[in-house]
């Protein structure tokens, strides 16, 4: 039987490289970004959804539609992958606008909580595999000058997956929730990172390096890393690295 997935940030990166992927599989894959993959939408089983997941008061609407489009007796699974982040701003907080420090934790952090509290809502009457996977970043553990935001969000996704692995191992039928570190990844992201000079983001450097060495892993390595995690079972709320899987 196939799975259904709903994975935040398709249109590019990590994202679009595993809803692909899991798509050639014959899975069932609901996409929530605010741009479009055209070679997503190519396939059947892809729904989309063009949603600015800033505007989290939505969220759960957003949320509610989806579930009305997948048949549980259909499917073996269902998962969410809280996958979409924001790396602006980077610069020193005392720089950082309200408007920009608000924009980064909705989208990397209330968003995924949200995403969370109602996935976990609508599918506990469900008699299927449920589970969340939070994609954190080594960020969240280590702080990184003038990425103090993108830092918080993802030390707070840490945070957030524990607690909620504590609250569902107390239930009969827990949710199975992680959080995964990436590693270093060829995305957009990385590449507005190293693009940025030095004297304006201090980081600029180290990712500049860590390209220039070759340190950085391929979309395609991660997905394979990703899909072994999602298939296996892991104790609920544990915080892990990619190669763990």
């Amino acid at each position: 039987m196939s799975n259904s997935f709903i994975i935040t940030g398709t249109s590019r990166g990590i994202g679009e490289a595993l809803a692909k992927t899991l798509l050639d599989e014959g899975h069932y894959i609901f996409g929530i970004s605010r741009g479009v993959s055209d070679v997503l939408m190519q396939y059947e089983n892809y729904t989309h959804s063009m949603f600015d997941l800033s505007e989290s008061d939505n969220i759960e609407q957003l949320l509610s539609n989806i579930f009305e489009q997948i048949d549980s007796q259909e499917i073996e699974m269902i998962c969410l992958v809280n996958n979409a982040a924001m790396l602006e701003p980077l610069k020193p907080i005392e720089e950082c606008q309200a408007e920009e420090i608000s924009n980064n934790l909705h989208i990397s952090l209330i968003a995924p909580i949200i995403l969370s509290s109602c996935f976990i809502r609508r599918t506990e009457t469900l008699n299927v595999r449920r589970k969340i996977v939070n994609i954190s970043s080594g960020a969240g553990v280590h702080p990184l000058e003038d990425m103090s935001i993108y830092c918080t969000a993802k030390a707070g996704l840490n945070m957030f997956t524990s607690c909620i692995g504590v609250e569902q191992t107390a239930k009969g039928n827990p949710i199975e929730i992680i959080a995964v570190d990436p590693g270093m990844v060829e995305t957009a992201m990385q590449k507005t990172a190293r693009g940025k000079d030095i004297e304006d983001f201090a980081m600029a450097g180290f990712f500049k390096k860590a390209y220039i060495n070759g340190e950085l892993q391929s979309t395609e390595q991660l997905v394979a890393d990703l899909k072994n995690i999602i298939n296996k079972e892991y104790e609920t709320g544990r915080i892990m690295n990619h190669f763990e899987g």
